[in-house]
């Protein structure tokens, strides 16, 4: 898992290559450490193409503005091929469910 800032993830968003997922945060928030927790475990059981990063909302006013996020911690999940938009998924309930959701993007 890497810490992006936002000139990297824009990049990263930009051009086509392997899937993504990315996990927004602030440094006070809890329930955003849980979140980042879940998916460290879950890194272990997703494909090695799948790039996995991390980002402080604070620091990315464009990014939150461009793909209206609303609210921490928050999943952006993009395919390879970034043809779809981005998905972003709220409901951190287990390392399962967040299982399922990055593969059913990125599959």
């Amino acid at each position: 898992m890497k810490e992006m800032n936002e000139r990297e993830l824009l990049d990263v968003l930009q051009s086509t290559g392997e899937p993504l997922a990315v996990l927004f945060y602030t440094p006070l928030c809890g329930t955003c450490k849980v979140a980042r927790r879940m998916l460290e475990v879950a890194e272990h059981l997703l494909p090695a193409e799948l790039v996995i990063a991390t980002g402080d909302v604070n620091r990315m006013q464009g990014i939150v503005n461009q793909y209206r996020i609303s609210s921490v911690p928050a999943l952006l999940v993009a395919t390879a091929d970034r043809i779809a938009e981005p998905a972003i998924y709220y409901s951190m309930g287990s390392v399962e469910r967040m299982l399922d959701y990055i593969r059913s993007v990125t599959s």
